[in-house]
């Protein structure tokens, strides 16, 4: 494959577009990991972030179909809110309940979802390979929903789902109601304010991932479990969260000797194959890692 790294940047009247929606999108690395592959691979392709609410995917949707763009990433709030304005899901997107990248082909806006599959290769480079083991998920969203689904797919023993008795909390039952009647997984469901639980639940676990927005940019001082004593040293732990790359919860995991991975990877991985979906080739993932992805 020629990497053309030298290629300048531009805008031709052929240039096709996409990118990211959701809110916020600000802090995303996305933009300069697709458009420095577009331009490393000579493609006349731009990739920029668009704030988006759920309430106005219903005008965003229709313009970007009129558009024709190649595609487009989304994050939360809008991975299950997209749903109904797409023509098509993907098996795997179809299974999760929430979508994280859109490919427009032959008129019509199809569904994917990669998050799960982005994860799992992560965590397998940071040797947290749940095959034959227990792992802890926090959270019920889209991007909890894909990692639980992969997880399960990839051989996790078991699946304990921790989240907030919310709205969220029906979907959630019903999540790991679908994992063990359809996996070899056995998935359970537990209150995020259970702390003799979660305790029992950590002791015997293996992996613990926070797949919640609970940390993130600008809301820094915030953990989903804040007692130190629910770690050990040999339980690793990982937040999908890059911004900060170092979240409270991964801090207070650290303090107590455990191992830890945040969500940059994630992002990495997850984005190498929507590059695919839209392009067909392979994303240049170590000139992309090099640039930004280095501890």
């Amino acid at each position: 494959m020629e990497i053309m790294t030298d290629t300048p940047a531009g805008i031709t009247g052929h240039t096709r577009l996409g990118g990211l929606i959701g809110c916020p999108t600000s802090h995303s690395v996305s933009p300069m990991m697709h458009n420095d592959s577009f331009r490393a691979l000579g493609l006349d392709m731009v990739y920029l972030c668009f704030d988006v609410l759920p309430e106005q995917l219903g005008t965003v949707i229709p313009a970007f179909r009129e558009m024709q763009v190649y595609g487009f990433n989304i994050t939360m709030p809008d991975k299950e809110a997209v749903i109904p304005y797409l023509d098509e899901l993907s098996p795997e997107a179809s299974l999760i309940g929430a979508v994280n990248t859109v490919r427009f082909s032959d008129g019509k806006l199809i569904g994917h979802n990669t998050d799960g599959t982005g994860f799992m290769q992560a965590a397998r480079e940071q040797g947290a390979d749940v095959k034959g083991r227990e792992m802890i998920l926090l959270g019920a969203g889209g991007a909890a929903s894909a990692i639980a689904v992969q997880a399960a797919l990839d051989g996790a023993s078991a699946l304990h789902l921790v989240c907030r008795r919310s709205r969220s909390w029906d979907h959630a039952k019903e999540l790991v109601d679908k994992i063990s009647a359809s996996t070899a997984c056995r998935a359970d469901l537990t209150d995020l304010a259970d702390t003799a639980a979660i305790r029992k639940l950590t002791e015997r676990s293996f992996l613990l991932v926070n797949a919640t927005s609970v940390g993130m940019e600008p809301n820094t001082a915030d953990s989903p479990l804040t007692d130190p004593s629910l770690f050990h040293p040999e339980l690793i732990v990982s937040d999908i969260i890059y911004h900060p790359r170092r979240t409270r919860l991964l801090q207070i995991a650290e303090q107590a000797g455990c191992r830890t991975f945040n969500g940059m990877y994630m992002l990495l991985w997850q984005g190498a194959a929507a590059f695919r979906l839209w392009t067909g080739r392979d994303m240049p993932v170590e000139l992309i890692r090099g640039r930004y992805f280095s501890d």
